[in-house]
């Protein structure tokens, strides 16, 4: 059997239906993993012999009956080392699985291994490689399970996202990619930065595989039906847009143009000039609790820590809790204003990256700015990244699907009908 070049979805019906098997499936990704991962380091932690061990009595029932799943280095598991990219954690093992890894289990899902962050989901870099080129970056701290997806290791990757972490490597390697609102996914067995902004969140091969595991683990989760009228969109630039690449700011206007061609209203819209701030409040907000979420590390192992996260300490230390509580009451006093004004709209839409991928230099935070996702991530609201169609040998530029605050069911929709506008026929 060759490797299955079929999304989760349909992956998992292929199996339920007695099509395939998941030892087949296992073995035609193992191959393929061993004869890539050399040069695309997506894994901080694989054993094959356990996928097939997990193969074997893998018994094909569930939403992701024999769908081969990647695990950011963040998320414990039972079987292999959580160790956060982090020498103070070498062969840390957990003695039981996160909340989110038992719920893939029991839904059927095989667990392909670890794959690499960037240390504690910060800012220093593993060795992971872009698939679409050896000589970039994948991105920030979900960087192996995006690899591992553009290089077909798996079907589905969890990774998570702070500040950029889930949505900018789905950017920079292709990929369909799920952020969902604050809060409605476990973060039990997930080792915290900022609680404030952490989430749990997926990548995918399709809008319905983004679907498929959010009705996995997030529990009664539904995709309502839609009034099948032209959609009503809005497109907001951010502040830094001057920071915006040419060739990204011309990929996302021809991906409006296109929208607006097939008869869908997309207005642009400006925000009070106060929101120019949401960018440096996430910062100062991420520091001080990051500051907090690592103080053991801190205090015991402050030589094994890297100069960025040193540097964040002294930050978060020349930082008032005056400060820090009055960042959070600007962001909750926004909250509702940029609700209001978002409401007519189905969904906002707006850049995901400012570039495409940078070029990879070993060791150091060239993963470029998260500035246009944690925008919306600081207000708790559900994300989407849609990869726009690109010319052969061009590297990949996302879309940012944006919706309100616990509407993750409709964004996932209008996500599904935006995909189709601007991905069928063009090789996607």
């Amino acid at each position: 059997m060759s490797r299955p070049a079929l999304d989760a979805t349909a992956l998992s019906e292929s199996v339920r239906a007695g099509e395939t098997t998941v030892a087949a499936i296992a073995d035609a990704f193992l191959e393929h993993i061993e004869t890539l991962e050399p040069d695309i380091h997506a894994f901080a932690s694989f054993k094959p012999r356990q996928v097939r061990l997990q193969a074997a009595l893998n018994e094909g029932h569930g939403l992701l009956a024999g769908v081969p799943v990647g695990l950011k280095d963040i998320l414990d598991s039972a079987d292999h080392p959580t160790q956060f990219f982090s020498p103070i954690y070498t062969d840390h093992q957990p003695s039981r699985d996160a909340h989110v890894v038992t719920l893939l289990r029991q839904a059927g899902a095989l667990i392909m291994g670890k794959t690499h962050t960037t240390e504690f989901a910060y800012m220093r870099t593993g060795p992971t490689r872009n698939p679409h080129d050896l000589e970039r970056t994948p991105g920030s701290s979900s960087a192996g399970s995006a690899a591992g997806m553009a290089a077909d290791f798996f079907a589905v990757a969890l990774g998570t996202q702070t500040a950029g972490s889930l949505l900018k490597p789905a950017s920079y390697c292709g990929l369909f990619a799920f952020k969902p609102s604050f809060g409605l996914v476990s973060l039990e067995g997930v080792k915290p930065l900022a609680p404030s902004f952490d989430t749990v969140g997926w990548y995918g091969r399709s809008v319905r595989d983004l679907n498929l595991m959010a009705r996995v683990l997030i529990p009664g989760f539904k995709v309502p039906e839609i009034e099948q009228r032209p959609l009503r969109l809005g497109f907001y630039r951010t502040a830094r847009w001057d920071q915006v690449a040419p060739d990204v700011a011309n990929a996302l206007e021809e991906a409006v143009e296109h929208l607006r061609g097939a008869g869908h209203q997309v207005s642009e819209i400006q925000l009070p000039e106060a929101f120019a701030g949401v960018f440096d409040d996430h910062l100062l907000i991420n520091d001080c609790e990051g500051a907090r979420s690592l103080a053991k590390e801190f205090q015991a192992h402050r030589a094994l820590l890297s100069p960025s996260i040193l540097a964040m300490f002294d930050r978060a230390a020349a930082t008032t809790w005056e400060q820090e509580s009055a960042a959070k009451a600007r962001l909750t006093a926004l909250a509702p204003i940029l609700n209001e004004i978002c409401q007519p709209f189905d969904a906002m839409l707006g850049p995901c990256c400012g570039s495409v991928a940078p070029l990879f230099v070993d060791s150091a935070e060239n993963t470029g700015p998260s500035d246009y996702i944690k925008f919306w991530g600081a207000f708790g609201w559900p994300q989407v990244n849609l990869p726009l169609p690109r010319a052969e040998g061009l590297l990949p530029i996302g879309l940012q699907v944006i919706g309100r605050f616990r509407n993750d069911g409709s964004l996932l929709r209008v996500a599904e009908r935006v995909a189709a506008e601007l991905l069928t026929d063009r090789g996607h």
